[in-house]
């Protein structure tokens, strides 16, 4: 096996506490240089880059990749790569870079979209504002618990995070649906028996759930995927978890089944608007319709990666990096930029 001078640079800043990580994980496997520029400016950048073999970073410009010239791998360390595709698919035109997608903070998404979960269902949330305002023991009669035994769970993906979320709740007396695009993925076994459904199963799929959990990426496959139609179909006790991307379902057609209680409720953390104008009492919204003002949705404002100072989530790159180092070819989490995942 050949050992072979590798150089690794950052395109973006990361914490001391990462880099040393990094180099101590690597210190062991040999010609790795590490280079964490504290100018993370294009200019500086643009002097660095030709040198390099892997960039780590989350969105290289068009002029960072070309004048890299012997760049092989950019690792993207988080999630989602919808912005990049368009960008690697050009640069691939003229060579061959590899888009590597993170999953290091899956632990931590799958265990949010299980505390939503949990947290809608037992109406944790106003009974903590009933009992911050001194309201005790309001009862059943203002916000009773749902139930979670006996629900059938519907996983829509089955990537690492709904991995994870399936291995967490399946303690729990529910029975498991799983949409997945490709199964033949799918290797060793699974946390419990499932049923099993592809895309083109969609509408069956939704007929037999009640709790609908998004954990999948957007691509031209899944965006707009959930409408009104698909979210009726859960029925008046459907609850929806989605801690994937907001326009995988339609945000006019999410509020109104919220609205006119089409569905029980809906808890997420992915929004429309992640640029949003404040309003006239210089309020941000990350949406086109007042989300904010139903009783029956739980809001979280993407945070389902965090912890980020966690440095487990950079498992992953270490051992990408030791592999790209060692001439081994078999990369962890290579993007398909035809499949756009």
């Amino acid at each position: 096996m050949s050992v072979k001078e590798t150089t690794v640079c950052f395109t973006s800043p990361v914490s001391k506490e990462v880099q040393n990580y990094l180099t101590v994980n690597l210190k062991d496997v040999p010609n790795v240089k590490m280079i964490f520029p504290e100018d993370t400016s294009e200019e500086n950048l643009l002097k660095i880059v030709p040198k390099v073999d892997v960039l780590i970073g989350w969105r290289p410009s068009k002029t960072i990749l070309q004048n890299a010239i012997n760049l092989k791998v950019f690792i993207n360390p988080g999630a989602g790569v919808n912005h990049l595709l368009d960008l690697f698919r050009l640069i691939n035109k003229e060579r061959k870079i590899s888009l590597i997608n993170g999953h290091g903070n899956s632990y931590f998404v799958a265990q949010h979209a299980v505390a939503l979960l949990l947290t809608l269902m037992s109406k944790t949330i106003p009974h903590h504002i009933w009992m911050k305002e001194g309201r005790w023991r309001t009862g059943d009669k203002d916000a009773q618990s749902i139930p979670l035994r006996f629900r059938n769970i519907g996983l829509l993906g089955y990537g690492a995070i709904n991995q994870k979320v399936h291995r967490f709740l399946s303690g729990f007396n529910v029975e498991f649906h799983i949409l997945r695009n490709d199964w033949s993925k799918q290797k060793g076994d699974m946390p419990t028996p499932v049923n099993r459904y592809v895309f083109s199963q969609l509408i069956d799929f939704l007929k037999v759930i009640d709790i609908l959990i998004v954990a999948l990426p957007v691509t031209s496959l899944t965006k707009g995927l959930i409408k009104t139609e698909e979210i009726e179909l859960l029925g008046e006790e459907g609850l929806i978890v989605n801690v994937a991307r907001g326009e995988i379902i339609n945000q006019e057609d999410l509020y109104n089944a919220l609205k006119n209680k089409t569905i029980k409720g809906a808890a997420i953390d992915v929004w429309y608007d992640y640029h949003p104008e404040p309003d006239k009492d210089g309020l941000k919204y990350p949406y086109n319709f007042p989300f904010h003002t139903l009783d029956n949705i739980v809001l979280s404002p993407h945070r389902g990666y965090s912890p980020f100072n966690d440095l487990l989530r950079w498992e992953e790159v270490v051992e990408n990096i030791s592999r790209i180092a060692m001439g081994q070819e078999n990369l962890i989490n290579v993007v398909s930029l035809d499949g756009e995942y």
